[in-house]
């Protein structure tokens, strides 16, 4: 029974990331990728998709509108107050509350959803993260067995990895080769 360990693999520039991330995924080897600044090249190499952020933002200005709509027309109807023949539905002092709305419920979903697609807040240190993948370095961590790990690691040195640390995840040790 071989021991799992984490290859973490620190790349100076965004195209040997990139590079890496590719030869991982034509390997079928399952990785986490950590970036000082957000990347389209890295996340075209991923493969992910567009953020669904976008629908629930929509979808809460839609909610907002009708929400204003039904607020301002519901609360004239109710009250009813004298208009001098004016129409007791007039839009033009509506469409303030109505925008307030929108812009209220679709920003209260924005942040909602982001926290919700995000995973946040991360309570618990990712295994393979390190202060330097925030700073000025690009990362890659791999979850592998021991019989694995030396051809990870030529994957990610080939790909132009500075430095590849083999991370106990159970002790916490970091062991440098």
């Amino acid at each position: 029974m071989s021991v799992e360990i984490e290859l973490v693999g620190s790349f100076a520039e965004e195209e040997q990331c990139v590079r890496a991330v590719s030869a991982l995924k034509r390997g079928g080897i399952a990785f986490r990728v950590f970036s000082p600044i957000p990347s389209e090249h890295l996340l075209h190499a991923i493969g992910k998709k567009l953020s669904p952020v976008r629908a629930f933002v929509l979808m809460g200005g839609i909610t907002g509108v009708l929400t204003g709509i039904a607020v301002t027309v519901g609360t004239s109807w109710e009250w009813n107050l004298v208009v001098g023949g004016k129409p007791v539905v007039s839009i033009p002092p509506f469409i303030i509350i109505i925008f307030e709305l929108m812009i209220l419920f679709g920003g209260l979903s924005a942040a909602l959803s982001f926290f919700l697609f995000a995973g946040l807040p991360q309570l618990d240190p990712i295994p393979g993260y390190s202060e330097r993948f925030g700073a000025d370095r690009f990362g890659i961590a791999v979850a592998c067995s021991e019989t694995d790990s030396p051809k990870i690691e030529s994957l990610m040195r080939e790909a132009g990895a500075e430095d590849v640390v083999h991370e106990d995840p159970s002790a916490k040790v970091l062991i440098s080769h």
